[in-house]
């Protein structure tokens, strides 16, 4: 593994934003408020569309994936920023850093490949309507949701291994609140420039091939859209694409800004702060965007809360009738 000018055991500082002491407050009390969002609405997310029958479809069951992505990466790395926000520990150890390198790159880079498998369920509903509960066949559409586990992890794995056998020496403080590429490869005590474009064919595949894909799909979206005559068709592709388009953007443009640029023009104090919006700020806008037009969701949550309250109103009227007795 690495090597210090000192003990592993003393392990590595994460600065986070203590170079900003004065937006330390403000930022624990946002970043809380978010995780909470970001844990209750992804919760409910899941739960509706395990509890729901109507919503037993491809798109749900792909949406369940990306909820519990944004769940399990958030969590990553959120608690650990809490805790250092809260001045109680800054530090990490060594082996603790590389598995949270290595979860936050499975889970980053599945979610890059189950989004390629969602704008593909896109193309399937929008540009083959008639064959399209043929095509997502629920056999296919479990081997698309494992494929994109499989290929976050070999990613993970790649990457990780890259980075976990390059000796570290000097301070060791990372300026960043989590154990991220960049900030781990300024520790390096030898030349990196073999790793740094090692690493970058690696992030490209795993970016670049995939964005590649989803526009390919969007194209031929656009052009079945370009047929329908009808306004009210057209609002309908857009509701059902417009939110996938959304979080596409919103997190593959975070993404390549940290892993697509070469490392002597990175700057820390940005990163961190681009870091932020895509650990804490997308996976809480993820299931807002998906469900603030959505009317099954929106459906589906009306009648859990009806069946609620029912079942408590039942509950009580037994409870009158046994006292009356």
């Amino acid at each position: 593994m690495g090597t210090f000018n000192t003990s592993l055991g003393e392990g590595l500082i994460l600065v986070g934003f203590s170079d900003w002491p004065h937006l330390e407050l403000p930022f624990f009390t946002f970043i809380s408020v978010f995780y909470s969002l970001t844990l209750f609405s992804n919760l409910t997310i899941i739960t509706l569309s395990q509890l729901d029958l109507r919503l037993h479809t491809p798109i749900y069951f792909f949406l369940c994936h990306l909820s519990f992505l944004d769940l399990c990466y958030t969590t990553s790395t959120v608690p650990q920023l809490l805790i250092n926000l809260s001045g109680l520990d800054r530090t990490i150890s060594y082996g603790g850093c590389v598995a949270q390198f290595f979860i936050a790159l499975t889970l980053g880079g599945t979610e890059w490949v189950l989004l390629v498998v969602m704008a593909f369920d896109r193309y399937a509903a929008v540009c083959h309507p008639l064959h399209y509960t043929t095509i997502m066949h629920p056999l296919l559409c479990q081997s698309l949701a494992i494929t994109s586990w499989v290929g976050g992890l070999l990613n993970a794995l790649i990457q990780t291994g890259l980075v976990a056998y390059l000796p570290l020496c000097g301070l060791h403080s990372l300026n960043h609140f989590f154990c991220e590429m960049p900030v781990l490869l300024k520790l390096a005590c030898e030349d990196t420039r073999g790793t740094e474009a090692n690493l970058f064919v690696a992030g490209a595949i795993i970016l670049v091939v995939p964005v590649a894909l989803i526009l390919g799909f969007y194209a031929h979206i656009a052009q079945a859209v370009l047929k329908i005559k009808s306004m009210t068709g057209h609002r309908k592709v857009l509701g059902t694409c417009g939110s996938h388009l959304l979080v596409v953007c919103l997190f593959y443009g975070s993404a390549m800004y940290t892993y697509l640029q070469p490392m002597g023009s990175y700057s820390e104090s940005e990163g961190k702060f681009v870091a932020l919006f895509y650990t804490v700020i997308s996976p809480m806008l993820n299931p807002l965007i998906y469900t603030l037009k959505n009317k099954d969701v929106k459906r589906a949550l009306r009648r859990r809360i009806l069946h609620i309250s029912e079942s408590e109103g039942k509950i009580n009227c037994e409870k009158c009738l046994f006292q009356s007795q």
